[in-house]
């Protein structure tokens, strides 16, 4: 492996804003910066907000994409989930349009200004749209309390829930919430996610047995490599996610599903289609419910059609310098 300096990383940086179709997380403009190796392109997407210390991670694994590459697939091909954002009920089967193929649903629950009406409201549109044999699961980033969460979750049962992800938002409410909902008769898996990638120590969900299983996400953790060392140190089943990717980014968060010994889940891999345009007229996007293994490479046009002004590539810089020093 080729160690890039910050000089190679700063000399192959673009940086990109796209637009997204709909707000998601709080996202309206999606910014990425891209970087160029030996062994092709790597994106770093850490959001915004993230300090230096968590974005560093991020950029370990665009720079482990373009100088080192990943690890050899053990499938050809990717089970893809749809995701639906906190929309109205009525513009829940729009949504899934743009996820022809797929037989699993996440639905983002616990939005900040909405109420658990609302969402049951949205889980229902989800299961009526898409029948009895699809899988639904739910996303709420850690918005609930335990005791909000066995509620809410005991109302959603009814529309038979794969699992529910990450409820609560540290791992001793994951614990107690598991212990909650087998009191309660609800029969409701949970999955860890930040409490996984945002974590000091990912092995606590292994620990206070707080999970049924883990989902994973390739960039916050590290790399595909470091990545894969998780999942097999928490000995849970995995399901792979991305984080408003491009295409780019999303062919490490593939390499990783592709490299897992086990994939028993579709994967929440199927976001390229949240964003209304993208670095490569080749887009990484569901067909038939799944995705292809490969690599991407962007089109010049598209990165200077969406590249970001000249203020934000600056702040990029600076931020690739920052969380350098902290790798």
């Amino acid at each position: 492996m080729s160690t890039p300096s910050l000089t190679d990383l700063l000399d192959s940086l673009r940086v990109v804003s796209i637009p997204m179709r709909v707000k998601f997380r709080g996202v309206t403009e999606r910014e990425v910066a891209l970087v160029q190796g030996p062994t092709g392109w790597g994106e770093f997407g850490a959001f915004l907000e993230y300090a230096p210390p968590e974005a560093s991670r991020w950029l370990a694994a665009a720079v482990e994409a373009a100088w080192e590459g990943w690890p050899e697939p053990v499938r050809e091909s990717v089970p893809v989930n749809a995701t639906v954002p906190a929309v109205d009920p009525h513009a829940v089967s729009g949504v899934l349009q743009r996820f022809s193929g797929a037989t699993t649903a996440k639905v983002k629950v616990a939005e900040r200004g909405q109420t658990t009406d609302d969402d049951v409201c949205r889980v229902a549109a989800v299961r009526d749209a898409m029948g009895p044999s699809a899988r639904v699961r739910v996303d709420a980033n850690g918005a609930w309390d335990v005791d909000t969460a066995t509620d809410v979750l005991g109302r959603l049962a009814a529309y038979d829930i794969e699992y529910a992800e990450q409820p609560c938002a540290t791992v001793e409410e994951l614990r107690d919430l598991r212990i909650a909902l087998a009191r309660n008769g609800i029969d409701v898996p949970v999955a860890a996610d930040e409490s996984i990638r945002k974590a000091e120590d990912p092995m606590r969900v292994r620990d206070l047995d707080a999970a049924d299983l883990i989902v994973i996400k390739a960039a916050p953790l590290g790399g595909v490599r470091r990545a894969l060392d998780v999942v097999e140190q928490c000995g849970l089943p995995a399901v792979v996610s991305s984080a408003l990717d491009t295409s780019v980014g999303m062919a490490a968060c593939v390499a990783l599903a592709a490299a897992l010994p086990q994939l028993d889940h579709a994967c929440g891999l199927g976001t390229v289609a949240l964003l209304e345009g993208d670095v490569t007229t080749d887009s990484l996007v569901p067909v038939g419910g799944a995705l292809p293994v490969r690599r991407v490479t962007p089109d010049p046009a598209l990165l200077d059609r969406f590249a970001a002004s000249p203020d934000r590539i600056q702040w990029w810089r600076e931020r690739v310098a920052s969380c350098w020093k902290e790798a």
